[in-house]
């Protein structure tokens, strides 16, 4: 178990907090090269000049991105897991959730939390709720299906929720179709935006307008608040944003891979809206921002285009491979300052950190920057205070574990990143296990399964994994009323 141990600090100001989380939006979904060379300087790859975000790349001008920051494959598991810091093993919401029926998987485990999070769960909101924080939800929730506590944000410790209910995916992203609730999927209908029914705002415009205006009846309150935009782009249906699709050239791309970069765009105008509205009510100096993605890239993007939805990277959400689990991180204050609270929790600028992150980490980060004491808490996640300084964090494990046993692109593994190794254990539902072990040190594109060329590493990482799991009380796979367990080389 790992506790962090939160001391007593000089009072300040508590710094208002803003989650800027985007729907399956990859490593490489940006202009910002998150990649970095050998030595740590940042690299650019084509996917990074076919996207235009340039308000993401001021954010990285103004505060430090990193190149290795981890979150489940899937969304479910990474956003309960950012709420609550701890894995999917632990809370054993190890899929997506369906809103309407448990989505096991032929083989998937019976017992596996489906419901979600509950009112008597420990989340980040509820504890900053406790520190006279407004607490704000905007947009996509599934924390829980229908009818089940966590379908309702406001049970889980936001003080306000707009937008957020059980669904994974928009019914629409025009207002004209109502969102889901004209036209479109009216089984995902977002709820909540009648305002802007019939009109042609787009939903992430409609979120980022809701958003500006809570931020400020949180201001008039004289309360800082902690805001989760959890935009529902650039999630499927892609749909273009037709106040972006003028940039992209229909000759050289196909309509679903322009459609997406469109997505792409209208979240990058919605942080750099965000951003001016902030130093519109003078707050920017004490407002805190952590950008990132809930899984890997679903970009529909082609042979046909030249490159994959994760190139060089391999593999996208859902899958077992780095391009399903490395998403974007940026932190940075809104605007940088030599007042008493950037001193107290000094941010770089400007830079790349390639010490591991993951998105455990956000939980015990914004407790320690709040003095929330959360030494008895069962946690694997880790304070990323100093990293936030472009140092490193020698007193972390650098290790994240990703356990999905279930179908998808990728179905019934776990897969564990400790340090410059990965060990991949595929189930055997059907045949025998099998077993990949890559060095991500010198082979980062994973290019190279080394499982029989290093088995005692192979063997050292898969009895890491096990006692991982067994401390985690994880359940596995289940074929003829058997669990799965695995199988040692």
């Amino acid at each position: 178990m790992f506790c962090v141990t939160v001391y007593s600090q000089k009072k300040t100001k508590a710094p208002n907090i803003i989650i800027f989380l985007v729907d399956d939006m990859g490593l490489m979904d940006s202009s910002v090269p998150f990649l970095t060379s050998e030595d740590g300087v940042p690299k650019a790859y084509p996917l990074n000049a076919f996207y235009k975000t340039p308000h993401l790349e001021q954010l990285a001008k103004t505060g430090i991105r990193f190149s290795n920051f981890y979150a489940h494959s899937v969304c479910s598991p990474s956003r309960t897991s950012l709420l609550t810091g701890q894995n999917a093993a632990k809370t054993r919401i190890t899929n997506w959730i369906k809103l309407e029926e448990k989505n096991s998987g032929p083989y998937g485990p019976k017992d596996w939390n489906w419901t979600g999070l509950n009112k008597s769960s420990i989340t980040l909101p509820r504890l900053l709720q406790q520190k006279g924080y407004e607490t704000i939800h905007v947009g996509k929730a599934h924390f829980g299906p229908r009818g089940s506590e966590g379908e309702n944000p406001l049970k889980l410790g936001f003080d306000i929720n707009i937008a957020g209910n059980s669904i994974g995916h928009p019914g629409s992203y025009y207002g004209e179709d109502g969102y889901g609730h004209i036209k479109g999927n009216k089984k995902r209908a977002v709820p909540g935006l009648q305002k802007y029914h019939g009109t042609d705002t787009f939903l992430t415009e409609a979120l980022t307008l809701e958003a500006k205006s809570a931020i400020s009846k949180a201001h008039k309150k004289n309360k800082p608040f902690f805001l989760h935009l959890a935009h529902y782009a650039v999630h499927a249906p892609f749909q273009a944003d037709p106040r972006f699709t003028a940039d992209y050239d229909a000759q050289l791309h196909s309509k679903k891979t322009i459609a997406y970069a469109t997505l792409i765009a209208g979240i990058d105008k919605s942080l750099g809206d965000i951003v001016a509205h902030l130093k519109a009510l003078d707050v920017d100096r004490e407002t805190l921002i952590l950008f990132l993605g809930d899984n890997g890239s679903d970009a529909p993007i082609t042979p046909e285009d030249h490159y994959g939805s994760s190139f060089p990277i391999k593999g996208k959400k859902g899958m077992h491979w780095e391009g399903g689990m490395r998403v974007p991180f940026i932190v940075s204050w809104v605007t940088p300052s030599a007042n008493a609270l950037q001193k107290q929790w000094p941010i770089a600028k400007n830079q790349s950190q390639t010490q591991m992150g993951s998105i455990l980490d956000i939980f015990p980060t914004l407790c320690e920057i709040n003095n929330i004491d959360i030494e008895d808490y069962d946690t694997e996640g880790h304070s990323l205070v100093k990293q936030f300084t472009a140092k490193e964090n020698h007193k972390r494990t650098e290790e994240f574990l990703n356990h999905y046993p279930h179908k998808h692109r990728s179905s019934y593994f776990t897969s564990l990143v400790k340090k410059e190794w990965k060990v991949v254990y595929h189930y055997p539902v059907n045949g025998d296990p099998k077993y990949e072990l890559f060095h991500l040190k010198t082979d980062p594109f994973e290019q190279k399964n080394r499982a029989l060329e290093y088995p005692k590493q192979l063997k050292k990482m898969l009895k890491y994994m096990i006692s991982t799991l067994e401390k985690d009380a994880a359940l596995y796979p289940e074929k003829n009323e058997e669990s799965l367990k695995i199988i040692m080389p």
